[in-house]
C-alpha cells in the first residue's frame, strides 16, 4: 500500500522514537485542538510508502510530568490528523517475577489509580457513556506480536497495566499490595490515553517495555530516574525495530479497520439531539458528528 499523503498510524512515545531509520519526508506539524495544544509538535514522516506520526508524550526533552500530560489534546490532534492506530509506548516497572527488564508487555487491561486526571472529552452538555470492558485492540495487539517476534524480542501477551498518578514511585507497602492485586506491570501514562483513544473511535494499544522491578523485588534495588533511563536507551532500539516492521507490515497489508474500536461511539451519546450544549456539539463534531446529523 503506498499512501504517502494520508496519517493513518500514530506511536505516542519517547522524543527520539521518530528517529527510526529509513524515515524519509520528516516534517513537524503544530496542531491546535479544543483542548489546547499537545505535548509537542507532532512529527511525521514516511517509510515504506507509508505516512506515520510520532508524538513525544512529556514533550521534547521529556519536560511535562505525568499527571500534566494534555492527553485530551494529543489524541484529539492525531485524530484531526486522520489517524486510525495508535501505537503507545510506555516505560513501566515489572509486578511478576517471570517478567524482566527488556522485555515487552502486550497489556490487554489497565487499572486506574489516577486521581486528578480529565479522562473524557465529553462533559455536562453532552453526556456519552462508551464500552471499556477490553480497552486493547485486539487486531493491533496482534499485529505488535507479530512483530515482536519477527525482530525476535521478548515479549509476553496479555496483562494488566497499573497506572498510578505520580509522579513519585510507589512505596514498598503500595507495591506489595498491588503485587496482590495480581496486577502485571505498573506505569504512569496509559490512562487516560487509553479511554480517549476509545471515545475518538481509535485503535489503541499499549507495548509496555518493562525498566524495572518496582520496588518489591528484594533482590534488585528500589526503582530510580537513572535505573529507568539508562535501561530505556536500550528497550528503545528494540522499540524502534518493533515499530518499524509493523509499519512494513502495514504498508503491505493495512488492517480493514473493521473492529469494534471504529464505531465506539455508535450507540453511546444519553443527552437528547435539541438539549446537547452547542459549543461543545461544534467542538467535538470531529468525534460524535456523525452521529448526531
Amino acid at each position: 500500500m503506498k499512501d504517502n499523503g494520508r496519517i493513518r498510524l500514530g506511536i505516542i512515545g519517547g522524543s527520539g522514537l521518530y528517529q527510526i531509520s529509513g524515515i524519509k519526508d520528516i516534517e513537524e506539524v503544530e496542531v491546535n485542538t479544543p483542548f489546547g495544544r499537545p505535548s509537542d509538535r507532532i512529527v511525521t514522516g514516511v517509510l515504506e510508502g507509508m505516512r506515520v506520526s510520532f508524538l513525544p508524550r512529556h514533550g521534547k526533552g521529556h519536560s511535562i510530568m505525568p499527571h500534566g500530560v494534555n492527553y485530551r489534546a494529543n489524541i484529539f490532534a492525531l485524530k484531526k490528523l486522520g489517524v486510525e492506530k495508535i501505537i503507545s509506548v510506555s516505560a513501566v516497572g515489572s509486578m511478576k517475577e517471570n517478567l524482566s527488564p527488556g522485555d515487552v508487555v502486550l497489556v490487554d487491561q489497565f487499572f486506574d489509580r489516577t486521581k486528578a486526571r480529565t479522562s473524557t472529552f465529553f462533559g455536562n452538555g453532552l453526556v456519552v457513556h462508551i464500552g471499556f470492558a477490553k480497552p486493547v485492540c485486539e487486531t493491533l495487539s496482534h499485529e505488535l506480536y507479530r512483530a515482536c517476534v519477527s525482530e525476535g524480542v521478548k515479549v509476553h501477551r496479555g496483562g494488566t497495566y497499573l497506572c498510578i498518578e505520580g509522579p513519585q514511585f510507589s512505596t514498598l507497602g503500595e507495591s506489595t499490595i498491588y503485587r496482590k492485586w495480581g496486577v502485571d506491570v505498573i506505569g504512569m501514562t496509559a490512562i487516560p490515553e487509553a479511554k480517549l483513544a476509545r471515545e475518538a473511535e481509535i485503535c489503541y494499544a499499549t507495548m509496555a517495555l518493562v525498566t524495572d522491578y518496582d520496588c518489591w523485588h528484594p533482590d534488585h534495588d528500589a526503582v530510580t530516574v537513572d535505573v529507568v533511563v539508562n535501561r530505556l536507551k536500550e528497550n528503545s532500539i528494540n522499540a524502534k525495530s518493533i515499530i518499524t516492521r509493523v509499519i512494513q507490515n502495514f504498508a503491505e497489508d493495512y488492517p480493514s479497520g473493521d473492529c469494534a474500536c471504529s464505531t465506539a461511539l455508535k450507540n453511546s451519546v444519553m443527552t437528547s439531539p435539541e438539549l446537547i450544549d452547542p459549543k461543545m456539539k461544534k467542538d467535538l463534531d470531529l468525534l460524535i458528528g456523525k452521529y448526531l446529523r
